[in-house]
């Protein structure tokens, strides 16, 4: 399979769509629809890509526009529950007392990322101040996606520093999405602890990945395998990336839908992959990464692309007649981290004695952030 090109980050549409407070919600086509205001999901999101693109084009670049997005988390959060709200208006308001546990997740995963990455001593410790404000009220999540992103936010935090509060929060979550995995492990047909197959789904096989390795917990580490190689077999099409379609999803024994196709699903798949490719150095992962960053480009059943990579902005779906022509926060995102983490796995792929296969148990590594 031949690699798709790899671009120069381009933020022209993330600038499009940011307002005062952080980055607005939804798009029709490339305008923001500032009525609908702004969510806590897509601003941790922004503030990953922040620190993604801080990396590679120093902070300073990116400074200003993380600054904004720590700032939002920081006015969602409510420490008398310690719980983040998600919706709020284009004049400040919350629209909601407390937003769901993916909401929760997603927030502690980038303030995790944030604590670890950031380049400026005062980022990080407002950030590790927020992250430890939220871990007792996060170690009680049950949906398994805010599981799963709260898992990677303790991982990224405690690579960058140990701490006793941080480790038992992982070990509490950890155990609970590996329970949820046990359970069906033996079921070769439909290894899922849902019913139905949905949205994000590599992000539940990252996090047993990297909890796993974290957690030195082999026994997690394999399911975190076993439920990626399911997803990736399950995912496949002559075309390349064959994501789950969000018009009706696929339900258990009944019919899978193959439209509508949504970015956060290659980018979930992409992050998984990458996170096998750097526990066990199998090619085969190196290669779900690059067919799951080719569905973006063009590797997809109906040949088009996505992504549009010179302005940096993303279609919110893929349709039988064509991409969904709106560029909305979520989908303009995931491209963006997308693009950094195929960026960041070939660069790994090109150092000497990368890409082997272990004869062995793969080896827990460092990093799975």
């Amino acid at each position: 399979m031949a690699e798709r090109a790899l671009y120069p980050i381009q933020r022209e549409h993330l600038e499009t769509l940011t307002g005062p407070l952080g980055i607005w919600q939804h798009a029709d086509r490339s305008r923001p629809r500032e009525e609908f205001g702004y969510c806590t999901d897509d601003v941790a999101r922004s503030l990953t890509v922040d620190l993604m693109h801080g990396a590679e084009l120093g902070w300073i670049a990116v400074r200003e526009s993380a600054w904004r997005s720590l700032r939002f988390l920081g006015a969602a959060f409510v420490p008398g529950t310690g719980r983040f709200r998600n919706f709020r208006a284009a004049d400040g308001s919350w629209l909601e007392a407390a937003g769901s546990d993916d909401c929760q997740g997603r927030a502690v995963r980038a303030l995790g990322l944030a604590l670890a990455d950031s380049p400026e001593p005062a980022f990080a410790a407002e950030s590790r101040t927020l992250f430890q404000a939220a871990l007792a009220a996060t170690r009680e999540l049950t949906s398994l996606r805010g599981t799963a992103s709260a898992v990677l936010g303790c991982v990224a935090a405690l690579d960058r520093e140990p701490s006793a509060q941080t480790h038992d929060a992982l070990a509490d979550l950890g155990s609970r999405l590996k329970g949820a995995f046990a359970i069906h492990a033996g079921d070769g047909e439909w290894p899922w602890p849902d019913d139905r197959l949905t949205y994000e789904n590599g992000l539940l096989s990252e996090a047993l990945i990297c909890g796993g390795a974290e957690l030195d917990d082999a026994d997690m580490l394999r399911l975190g395998l076993s439920t990626l190689d399911w997803l990736v077999r399950v995912q496949k099409s002559t075309a390349g990336f064959l994501p789950i379609g969000s018009d009706g999803w696929w339900p258990r024994n009944g019919i899978r839908a193959q439209f509508d196709q949504q970015p956060i699903e290659a980018t979930s798949m992409i992050l998984a992959a990458a996170a096998a490719f750097d526990q066990t150095g199998k090619e085969r992962y190196r290669m779900s990464v690059e067919s799951a960053y080719g569905w973006f480009l063009g590797d997809n059943l109906v040949g088009v692309r996505v992504a549009d990579p010179a302005t940096g902005g993303c279609h919110d779906g893929l349709t039988p007649h064509g991409v969904n022509l709106n560029h909305g926060a979520e989908s303009t995102l995931m491209w963006q981290v997308a693009l950094e983490r195929v960026r960041a796995i070939r660069r790994t792929a090109s150092l000497p004695n990368s890409g082997t296969e272990p004869a062995a148990e793969p080896e827990m590594a460092e990093a799975c952030s």
